[in-house]
């Protein structure tokens, strides 16, 4: 199954001179380096776009079959597999992950013992964390917890979990909501209750079915591979390995070779790369309320405000589901999305939403960081869209 397959459908032109006028913006005033963005309405892509340059040090341009790190743009395509092992019955929602991880086991800050399930993990609710967002002198700097972009010689997925389990729960299981490396610990579950690797159950489950060919957990075509960027003064520079880039309420750890490295585990909250195209197969099946990929019963869940939007997991207004936020309150969130709109975003410069309501699929990757994730961009693309098929 390949949705798209011919080609672009019309659109209204006030709509692409909206969309086109965002992206020249965006090119022309350096905020980004590079971008490929693809809107598709009730299931025909109507935009298509790749601008500016792939690698601008080489005066490579951007091309529409661009592979980009996807960091957390990862983590629906694990979460819907983790659902379909779930509908399998290898896992369930209630399993305590002990377990498939005996010795997994992170207490309470007072050192109480506390019990985390998969539930916990598929919504952000266990008291994990992320390194990046942790303060600097909790345990996930000192025990040097790997956030799965970063890349550390020689550690194993086993070990970062190790490091991981030695550190403080911010809170009891789910009484609270925090962002964190949970779906790398899923990925393990998943590893161990099925006796088969990550790549592999994602492939199987995921990726073929939707002939989604370049996402993967490596490279197969490395000269398609974006260079990445971050947001500097005058214009974004090139991204170093190990580089440390404030990012959200921390400073996150980015390695852009990671993806190239063969002993780089698969990390199921970020470690996938892929094209536009590809991500808009999810997106699309998304919109399809999870058909053929997993019942309506398990999209329910999944769309479910497991997290109230007292939480803001994405700004005001927005709560949580499983894999991505959930948009509780638009107006809240000064957002013209309908109620019900799903949308989450990847560390290297992207954002998706999927607006049930109105049929919309749009995803926007870029390859500058952290503009593409959470600056001006995103925001205008998203009004782009709106502006342009639903305004008067």
């Amino acid at each position: 199954m390949f949705y798209f397959t011919s080609g672009l459908s019309p659109a209204p032109a006030k709509f692409e001179a909206a969309m086109d006028a965002v992206i020249d913006h965006a090119i022309n005033s350096q905020r980004v380096v590079g971008t490929t963005v693809m809107v598709a309405q009730a299931g025909k892509l109507i935009y298509q776009r790749a601008a500016g340059w792939a690698d601008r040090e080489q005066n490579k341009a951007m091309s529409v079959d661009a592979i980009y790190r996807l960091a957390s743009l990862t983590k629906p395509i694990v979460s819907l597999t983790a659902m379909r092992l779930i509908e399998q019955g290898d896992i369930t929602l209630d399993d305590d992950i002990t377990r498939w991880l005996p010795d997994f086991r992170p207490c309470l800050e007072n050192g109480e013992p506390a019990t985390i399930r998969v539930r916990h993990l598929l919504s952000h609710m266990s008291g994990l964390r992320y390194r990046y967002s942790a303060p600097a002198d909790s345990l996930y700097h000192s025990r040097n917890v790997s956030d799965g972009i970063d890349y550390q010689p020689g550690l194993t997925l086993e070990e970062n979990l190790q490091r991981l389990a030695g550190t403080r729960l911010q809170f009891r299981p789910g009484t609270g909501w925090r962002y964190s490396l949970g779906i790398d610990v899923l990925g393990e579950i998943m590893v161990r209750a099925t006796g088969k690797s990550l790549p592999e159950l994602v492939n199987h489950h995921i990726t073929s079915p939707l002939g989604m060919a370049d996402t993967l957990f490596s490279v197969r075509d490395a000269s398609r591979l974006t260079t990445v960027y971050t947001d500097d003064n005058p214009v974004p520079s090139v991204m170093r390995d190990n580089q440390q880039i404030p990012f959200g309420e921390g400073t996150a750890i980015f390695s852009p070779g990671r993806i190239l490295k063969p002993d780089a585990w698969p990390c199921g909250g970020g470690g996938m790369a892929g094209t536009a195209l590809d991500f808009m197969q999810v997106l699309e099946t998304v919109r399809r309320e999870g058909a053929p990929l997993i019942t309506r019963e398990s999209f329910d869940y999944m769309t479910q405000e497991h997290v109230t939007a007292n939480w803001a997991t994405q700004g005001p207004g927005w709560g949580f589901g499983v894999g991505w936020a959930l948009l509780v309150d638009p107006d809240a969130a000064l957002s013209p999305q309908s109620a019900g709109t799903l949308s989450w975003s990847g560390a290297y410069g992207h954002t998706w939403f999927v607006d049930r309501q109105n049929a919309l699929c749009v995803v926007a990757m870029t390859n500058t960081t952290p503009e593409g994730v959470n600056g001006q961009f995103p925001v205008m693309v998203r009004d782009a869209v709106y502006k342009g098929l639903l305004s008067a």
